[in-house]
């Protein structure tokens, strides 16, 4: 029964309903992608490696093969045992602390080789491939390959985020301009683009198992491939020479051969909770995915009426939950030894929830779980950042990273506020920021994939963003800027260690209902990955939404927390709302003292879901209207 009232007429496109399989993702041409090996017979793992290795070629802006992958799946044999893909590399054995501060580093950059994690996105698809796909490597390249060789029609915010780089690639990067920019311009929008190098990289991939032994050795062969052949070779031998970071400063790399020969992905258990008769699984406390976790916790104890982000009650009551989830996230999650039972037992979980009052918290409020110390890390505002650096950064606590434009460095940050929706202006000359920087922010991709046999995966696909760093000539791609999620202080919850993960944003959801996959749910938006999935998850399990209408209706997040991309800043008390949330809300809301940002009508979030009924087989998927980009496919 819902207890949500949605409101009348919202909905910008069906809930699609079926039983065969359905497919939803951040591109069309993905989600066309995904649902083209369903119909061929491909189960969802194929379906969803497909069209990941598609996302690189037709949203570089996005994702890259050189980036960072988290994924939840259940399988049609272990419905009931939700898994996680472990697709986030740790840090370089020459990443430490020492090293980067002897360069004057106070941050890990944003952008440049010196933030760039082990790759291992590619690995983790070929290991869900090899363990639970039907296909052979061959057949689900090939789509990537194609539209890779022959040219896919470049989208209009790919161009936009070229052309804010611009300067930076002909200045700096010249081997991202020639991938980029290859008739010295900017492609312009629905331009047919092409990338021949990394086609090249997929080929060899292939290549690599021969035609001998079972399809399971041959994907084996092509992760050796990945792992020690020519990709490491050039990666490593590139980065050597020194180039332009976010901060303004020349650096070379230190990742090595070695570094890629030992990085492997892997399978890990889901962590779960029970929320309304649901199993919630998520990514473990290495990565952001138990703040979803925790505040669920939270908001547990709370009648319905306080959990429907549209009112001004129950959207106080989740700011005030994401707050305390949050706090927690920078002070005690990590790739550390931080245990989950500590965070998310009754009592701990009872403080936590006596905190919440009925004004707005302007505090950075961790807790101790299980008693644990932590250390809180730097709380600096925008403004605090720019007094000491310059530049303009009123956004860059609330969304993705920022990398620079025409002069580049710290003292040119500039971010173009959209809390993390994804606009980006196409050129500097399109108020790119108070010191006209042009600086853009990076984001990420989503899929979720159902079959009709009930393997159901969510994988959120991140990191190489075509502004990461400069391209690494013959691959067609560069590397990844994940570590920026890491401290250069010891003390640190999150510290730079060498063959240690970042604590990654990346935060696929799967929900079980009776011991079986019921929902695969996601959103690209770093730090507001997991808050706007709360939204989603609470209506559509307490609020009654179908799941268009839950991701149509109105979203929200906080930057009251210390921001995971660079320049790490955070705004207290701050909460940045879609208007349509209406005016008796925001004005209630700035009543109760939180410091509130309008983003515009359509701006924040880009979920999608898919779902499955295991008594009829009936499937329904959802995708983001906003950006008129993500799209959903089934029948």
């Amino acid at each position: 029964m819902a207890a949500f009232v949605a409101p009348e007429g919202f909905t910008t496109r069906p809930t699609l309903e079926g039983t065969f399989g359905m497919s939803a993702s951040t591109h069309w041409i993905a989600s066309g992608v995904s649902q083209s090996v369903l119909e061929r017979g491909g189960n969802a793992f194929d379906a969803a490696t497909a069209a990941a290795f598609v996302l690189h070629v037709v949203e570089p802006h996005l994702n890259g093969p050189a980036g960072d992958m988290t994924g939840l799946f259940a399988t049609a044999e272990e419905p009931d045992r939700p898994v996680v893909m472990m697709g986030q590399g740790s840090a370089p054995a020459g990443a430490t602390i020492e090293h980067y501060t002897s360069l004057g580093l106070e941050l890990v950059p944003g952008a440049g080789a010196l933030a760039a994690a082990v790759p291992a996105a590619v690995d983790a698809w070929l290991l869900l491939l090899q363990e639970h796909g039907t296909w052979e490597l061959a057949d689900v390249l090939d789509f990537a390959i194609t539209y890779a060789e022959d040219g896919h029609p470049v989208l209009g915010r790919t161009a936009g985020q070229i052309a804010a780089v611009e300067d930076l690639f002909t200045e700096h990067w010249p081997t991202s301009a020639a991938l980029w920019m290859p008739e010295g311009r900017v492609p312009q929008p629905g331009e047919l683009i092409r990338n021949p190098e990394y086609a090249q990289v997929l080929r060899e991939l292939v290549g690599a198992g021969g035609a001998d032994g079972t399809r399971e050795d041959r994907i084996a062969a092509a992760r050796e491939e990945w792992r020690t052949g020519r990709v490491a070779r050039l990666t490593a031998e590139f980065i050597r020479t020194a180039h332009r970071h976010s901060d303004g400063g020349d650096y070379a790399g230190v990742m090595t051969e070695a570094d890629f020969a030992g990085s492997s992905a892997r399978f890990e258990d889901a962590a779960t909770i029970e929320f309304r008769g649901h199993t919630i699984a998520k990514v473990g406390v290495w990565s952001q995915g138990p703040v979803l976790l925790e505040a669920l916790r939270i908001l547990d104890g709370f009648d319905d009426e306080r959990l429907d982000p549209s009112t001004e009650i129950g959207a106080h009551t989740i700011i005030e939950a994401l707050k305390l989830a949050m706090a927690d996230r920078d002070v005690h999650f990590g790739d550390n030894d931080l245990d989950l039972a500590d965070l998310l037992n009754d009592e701990y979980i009872d403080e936590r929830r006596a905190l919440i009052g009925d004004s707005a918290s302007t505090e950075f409020r961790p807790g101790r779980p299980g008693g644990r110390e932590g250390r809180v890390p730097p709380l600096v505002t925008a403004e605090q950042f720019a007094a000491r650096f310059g530049g303009d950064t009123t956004a860059a606590g609330g969304g993705e990273p920022t990398v620079p434009g025409a002069s580049g460095g710290a003292s040119s940050v500039a971010t173009s506020f959209a809390g993390g929706s994804g606009h980006m202006f196409a050129n500097t000359d399109a108020e790119p920021g108070a010191d006209g920087s042009g600086a853009v922010r990076g984001d990420t991709c989503h899929i979720d994939v159902v079959d009709r046999w009930g393997n159901m995966i969510s994988a959120t696909p991140s990191g190489g963003w075509l502004q990461s760093s400069p391209a690494i000539p013959g691959l067609g791609f560069c590397l990844g800027t994940r570590l920026q999620m890491t401290w250069l202080d010891e003390g640190s919850g999150q510290p730079l260690t060498p063959g240690r993960r970042p604590r990654t944003t990346l935060s696929p959801t799967l929900v079980l209902k009776d011991g079986r996959p019921v929902i695969a749910l996601g959103t690209p938006g770093g730090d507001q990955q997991d808050q706007w999935q709360l939204l989603l998850v609470l209506r559509l399990l307490v609020g009654g939404y179908e799941p268009q209408q839950a991701i149509d209706a109105p979203a929200l997040h906080t930057t009251a927390m210390a921001g995971s991309f660079w320049p790490r800043t955070w705004t207290p008390g701050g909460v940045v709302v879609e208007d349509r949330l209406g005016e008796g809300v925001l004005a209630g809301l700035e009543a109760r003292g939180h410091v509130v940002t309008r983003a515009g009508d359509w701006a924040l979030g880009r979920l999608s879901a898919v779902t499955r009924d295991p008594a009829t087989g009936l499937m329904t998927a959802g995708a983001n209207p906003r950006g008129a980009q993500g799209y959903a496919a089934g029948r």
